[in-house]
């Protein structure tokens, strides 16, 4: 069988998709040596990357393939179904929610089966999620797009058992077709599992804690509530803290720094901008505490990885959250400012309650493994394969 996987998900700053983009492949390339893959890219820098970062010069059942067209190009609907053709391709997984429509009809199984990892629907749960991005701007095509992804896919992957409920219904899809949508739950990197255990700083210890929050600035991802929060731990606790914000800068949303300085915190922030792998990692192996207060998540992977490495978290109880973090992390109504005052003064004061936090996580997070999510999706594959 031959697959075609398509990695054009994978941009020049690593992403949640991107990151699950390159795991998959990397793990099924070593994973399964029956089927011959195919990975699609639009740029070559990007293409000679991911050939460099995974070794793929290793694997003789793995090629690439560079496409003239970007995902979000018309042309790409154009051509790309015609590259697929020519190329043999038996089963087309887009690793996002974006397929070239032509190739797969509707209702029924084409020529070449399709599989389509779709994470969240967030813009079809709050329109609002994020008023200035592409999605927001053009929603009516968005929307229907994905109800037209819906009807073409022959099998759709989630990452939670509460995004497959959304998608299943955002995108209309029938109780008669729901054995072909699955949950699949994200892995996380050996990387974090491999960051050493550490004792929680001492209570009376004067040492600086660092607060961490990685993700984007989407108003959904309630960072507002995050930094008023965190005012209010600055205000009450007897040790220094700072927040460090992880992610790219969002020139659509310029408003955080001026609510820092009307908090009075600014001066406690950490705004990091993009890290690589190794900064990123380097930055959990020094921090005392994750918070993610988000509205909504489809899976939360850095929850997951906090938790791997063994950096207590508290989480929202948004979306799939509940379902990642289990019982190993203190649980947040999404604007309870004060619950997440609250529970990060008693994690930072208490080693016996750090320490339970961390160890709880470790445990919780050894089950979300990229060998696992390969393993899952393999089957998804040959379920697909041989359906044609």
């Amino acid at each position: 069988m031959k697959i075609a996987i398509d990695t054009r998900w994978i941009f020049p700053e690593i992403s949640g998709i991107g990151a699950y983009t390159r795991a998959l492949v990397g793990e099924l390339a070593s994973l399964d040596h029956e089927n011959q893959y195919v990975l699609l890219f639009d740029h070559p820098a990007l293409q000679k990357r991911l050939h460099k970062e995974l070794d793929l010069d290793r694997f003789a059942h793995i090629e690439t393939v560079l496409l003239r067209d970007g995902l979000f190009s018309p042309q790409n609907q154009l051509r790309t179904p015609g590259v697929l053709k020519r190329l043999g391709i038996d089963v087309f997984h887009s690793s996002n929610y974006m397929i070239p429509l032509m190739t797969f009809p509707r209702n029924r199984r084409g020529r070449i089966g399709s599989v389509v990892t779709i994470h969240d629907v967030i813009p079809m749960i709050f329109p609002k999620h994020a008023p200035r991005s592409r999605k927001a701007r053009l929603y009516p095509l968005y929307r229907a797009l994905m109800v037209e992804v819906g009807r073409r896919a022959d099998h759709i992957i989630a990452d939670s058992t509460v995004s497959r409920r959304d998608v299943m219904h955002h995108l209309r899809i029938p109780d008669s077709r729901a054995d072909r949508v699955h949950t699949i739950p994200c892995g996380v990197s050996d990387d974090y599992r491999l960051i050493p255990a550490r004792s929680a700083k001492l209570a009376e210890s004067p040492e600086l804690r660092t607060i961490l929050y990685v993700g984007r600035m989407d108003p959904y991802k309630n960072v507002d509530t995050l930094l008023r929060a965190f005012a209010v731990i600055k205000e009450q606790s007897s040790i220094p803290v700072e927040l460090a914000i992880v992610g790219a800068p969002d020139p659509r949303y310029p408003h955080y720094p001026n609510l820092a300085r009307e908090l009075g915190i600014e001066a406690s922030l950490h705004w990091t901008g993009y890290l690589s792998d190794k900064e990123l990692l380097g930055l959990f192996g020094s921090a005392d505490l994750l918070i993610h207060p988000s509205r909504y998540e489809g899976f939360g992977l850095q929850v997951a990885e906090a938790m791997a490495a063994g950096i207590p978290v508290i989480s929202s109880t948004g979306g799939s959250l509940p379902e990642v973090a289990g019982d190993a992390a203190l649980m947040v109504e999404p604007d309870d400012i004060q619950g997440y005052a609250r529970h990060a003064l008693d994690v930072l004061s208490s080693p016996d309650l750090w320490m339970k936090l961390s160890e709880a996580g470790r445990r919780q997070a050894a089950q979300f493994t990229w060998q696992r999510t390969a393993v899952e999706t393999l089957k998804i594959y040959e379920a697909c394969g041989a359906e044609g």
